[in-house]
């Protein structure tokens, strides 16, 4: 099943879809706090727009150094890098990345990402598939030439920077630890990977970040991107693939 978050030209609505389907099943409230229950209503996917699957109450959690394909030897990397953005970042499918006034650096970076769905702290890796609602695709997008010499939140959470979407897939028979991750810059694929060169998979990742602070319903944790993110200028156009999830597709601009 995909949970979609979307507009039908009033308030924002969710739904349910299978998987080939065009056909939404609207639902009634928020599928994180509420029963899901069909609303009886019946949308068709090219007659909405979609937004972000979800916006994150509390925080974003974002990996670091996380795929054996990128150029920091694995075992140099002891613990998984953390770092947040800013749930104001989130923006969704086909919205534009807007480059900051004060940045020229600004890249895309691919990845999979984790939507919690219950209270999670100190989670062992054996029950983390029990706190994981499903999973979608991110673009932890970073302004480059503001991520030195200091914190992180300046060059992660600027508005725009987390593109999240379609849809959040729940399917407990998903092999999240080996699905092909690609994307494309204005057509030509950047990165090119699978989750299985993953250093640490997504559930020693709730694990490890439960026991760093509690995780709550609706936050996300981007999971690191595999080498071939690069740079974007306004005009481009980035799309992100994952198997079995789908594809984020978002414009680029000049704020």
């Amino acid at each position: 099943m995909r949970i979609a978050r979307f507009s039908d030209g009033t308030n924002p609505v969710y739904g349910a879809l299978e998987e080939g389907s065009t056909r939404i099943v609207g639902l009634k409230g928020d599928p994180l706090f509420s029963p899901v229950e069909p609303s009886g209503q019946i949308y068709e996917l090219d007659e909405v727009r979609l937004l972000s699957p979800v916006i994150p109450r509390s925080k974003v959690v974002g990996i670091g150094d996380n795929y054996s394909d990128t150029p920091i030897p694995a075992d140099q990397r002891p613990e998984p890098p953390i770092f947040l953005k800013a749930n104001t970042s989130v923006v969704g499918p086909d919205d534009p990345i807007a480059i900051p006034a004060w940045s020229n650096k600004v890249a895309f970076e691919g990845e999979l990402a984790i939507v919690i769905k219950s209270l999670a702290k100190d989670v062992s890796v054996e029950d983390a598939p029990q706190v994981i609602l499903g999973y979608t695709i991110a673009n932890d997008a970073t302004a480059r030439d503001a991520m030195t010499g200091g914190p992180w939140s300046r060059g992660k959470s600027f508005d725009s920077a987390c593109p999240l979407g379609p849809w959040i897939t729940v399917d407990p028979t998903l092999d999240v630890t080996n699905l092909a991750i690609r994307s494309y810059l204005n057509g030509v694929k950047a990165q090119d990977s699978s989750t299985a060169n993953m250093i640490w998979s997504p559930f020693e990742l709730v694990s490890y970040v439960s026991r760093q602070m509690t995780l709550l319903p609706g936050d996300v944790i981007a999971t690191g991107a595999p080498a071939g993110a690069g740079l974007v200028q306004a005009g481009d156009r980035v799309e992100i693939e994952i198997e079995g999830i789908g594809c984020l597709t978002n414009p680029v601009v000049r704020a």
